[in-house]
């Protein structure tokens, strides 16, 4: 079998140049800046970048048994309801770990004994720098649900096989959920081979 090598890149390079910069928007959670800019082939144009306040947190409980928990909700930009992994966001001057760990207990009421980071990931590296990081918690308690006052949840203990049926039929389409559930499927997989 023949191996492919990527090709090789100076990766540090950036051919882009900013002339200036306007935050146009801020609130609580994000900035939205406009950017005069030199695009790669030289022409001038404007950028327009999301800056996220807090980091993206998504969180796969699996028990013994291999069942998971999705969180749903209706989702006011898409005018849909959708289910996902329990996931929110941490300020990113706190450690991302303790942030999930909250999520999980506000969103689901669980608390897990056993956290392993198995995603790096940013959700939409066009416009955005936002950053997300999925964790598999495992070694699971339960305990009272805390949701915020602005979410309407609804929790759904499921088999972790059919989440990912779920997944693979388009009916999770939430990118850190895909991304979070099919990791674990995979770490999982790997643990116990």
């Amino acid at each position: 079998m023949a191996t492919v090598n990527p090709p090789v890149v100076d990766e540090t390079y950036n051919p882009w140049q900013t002339l200036s910069t306007e935050v146009k928007y801020h609130n609580p959670w994000i900035s939205v800046r406009e950017d005069q800019v030199l695009n790669p082939g030289g022409g001038r144009g404007i950028y327009g970048v999301v800056t996220m306040k807090n980091k993206a947190l998504g969180i796969v409980p699996v028990d013994a048994e291999g069942n998971t928990w999705l969180v749903g909700q209706y989702r006011y930009p898409l005018n849909e309801y959708s289910w996902e992994i329990p996931m929110g966001g941490g300020p990113v001057e706190l450690d991302c770990l303790e942030s999930a760990q909250r999520e999980l207990k506000e969103e689901t009421g669980m608390t897990a004994a056993r956290w392993t980071c198995i995603a790096r990931l940013h959700t939409s590296n066009s416009v955005t720098d936002e950053e997300g990081f999925v964790y598999l918690a495992e070694d699971l308690t339960q305990g009272d649900v805390e949701p915020e006052e602005t979410e309407d949840l609804r929790l759904w203990k499921l088999p972790l096989a059919e989440a990912i049926r779920m997944v693979m039929d388009d009916r999770i389409t939430d990118c850190v959920s895909v991304a979070g559930l099919l990791k674990a499927e995979k770490v999982l997989a790997m643990r116990s081979s």
